[in-house]
């Protein structure tokens, strides 16, 4: 796989982006009384990536009906970095297990939804993702702890990655058009 130096830059920053989020996400937690539970903007810089690559001198460009989306690869390869060195740096081992479990789900999830979603539709792929994120986590902690009365906790977190998937979703939503304005001066 190769990568030009602007792709393997912007790629850089976004991860470095998503890893500060998660850092500071992981040391404030929500005031909701469901354990665990957060906001996951973290997430909003990967849909960033998946929809949007670096094109020409300017800022990137978002994909149109006549341009080719950017390789979800490209986004995978920034999640798992991000997974990697946000589990190293926040020292919990425990975080890897459930992070890559839950972001691998979202990811898949996410990156068959960008076939069919437009450009105003990327909190669907929000929603979907966190819904994902949940299960992924859901059956690492099954899996971690050889119970299934761990999935009685699924509807709950369900409910919580619809409103927060939304969130994120539309955070990566309004980034891209903010982008695209900036990028494209009238």
């Amino acid at each position: 796989m190769r990568f030009s130096v602007r792709k393997l830059a912007f790629l850089a920053v976004l991860t470095s982006i998503a890893l500060i989020i998660f850092i500071i996400e992981a040391q404030v937690p929500l005031p909701l009384p469901v354990p665990g539970a957060k906001l996951g903007i973290a997430n909003a810089v990967t849909l960033f990536a998946l929809f949007v690559e670096p094109r020409g001198q300017g800022f990137p460009g978002l994909p149109g009906p006549e341009i080719k989306r950017p390789p979800a690869s490209d986004a995978l390869i920034m999640l798992i970095c991000r997974i990697l060195l946000g589990a190293l740096f926040t020292g919990r081992a425990v975080t890897f297990v459930f992070s890559i479990a839950g972001g691998l789900l979202a990811f898949a999830a996410q990156a068959v939804m960008r076939m069919f979603v437009t450009n105003k539709q990327i909190w669907v792929c929000g929603a979907a993702g966190a819904v994902f994120h949940n299960i992924g986590q859901i059956c690492a902690a099954m899996a971690i702890t050889g119970t299934v009365a761990i999935a009685a906790y699924l509807p709950v977190l369900v409910v919580i990655g619809i409103v927060t998937g939304v969130i994120t979703g539309l955070t990566a939503q309004f980034a891209i058009t903010r982008a695209l304005r900036n990028s494209h001066p009238k």
